[in-house]
């Protein structure tokens, strides 16, 4: 009987949008994803559940589980726009990057393909990223670049407008 209940229960996701933003507040554009979702809890949206995580990999699927939808904030380097762009992904548009790796080198596609393989009914319907190209994520520095600081007003539009259509759907 206690595991029908515990199945029960995990399938019931919760219908907040969960906004995590990663990086590292000393390693420059690295710090765009946590200032991101800052800047949203400031805002105190009802509805909208914020974590700020320096994490990555399999540490990610603890933070998105039991929750109906997950933005992922963080910064980029694709090397093809300009430092700044703000950009919005689908969780599919990673599958190309799923790989078979050790625990250590698991990116977030591949957690997150494995959390879905693992324990589906526990994991987000809907998960979107909304990512800032960094100029330079190597500099131990505790600000960012201009271009990434002045786009995180963008991006945090991006996150609300996502949200939005989260909860519309």
């Amino acid at each position: 009987m206690l595991n029908a209940i515990s199945i029960r229960m995990t399938k019931e996701l919760k219908d907040i949008v969960l906004v995590i933003g990663l990086g590292s507040p000393i390693m420059c554009d690295d710090a765009v994803g946590l200032k991101i979702a800052e800047e949203i809890e400031n805002l105190k949206i009802p509805g909208i559940e914020t974590r700020q995580e320096a994490i990555g990999g399999l540490e990610i699927l603890p933070v998105v589980r039991g929750y109906r939808y997950a933005i992922i904030v963080d910064c980029i380097q694709t090397g093809g726009v300009e430092p700044g762009t703000v950009m919005i992904f689908d969780l599919d548009d990673f599958d190309s990057t799923v790989v078979p790796a050790s625990a250590h080198d698991f990116n977030l596609a591949t957690a997150f393909s494995i959390g879905k393989d693992l324990e589906p009914e526990t994991m987000p319907e809907m998960v979107k990223y909304v990512a800032v190209e960094a100029a330079d994520i190597q500099t131990l520095s505790e600000t960012m670049t201009p271009a990434v600081e002045a786009a995180v007003p963008s991006a945090v539009n991006a996150v609300l407008y996502l949200a939005e259509e989260f909860r519309s759907s």
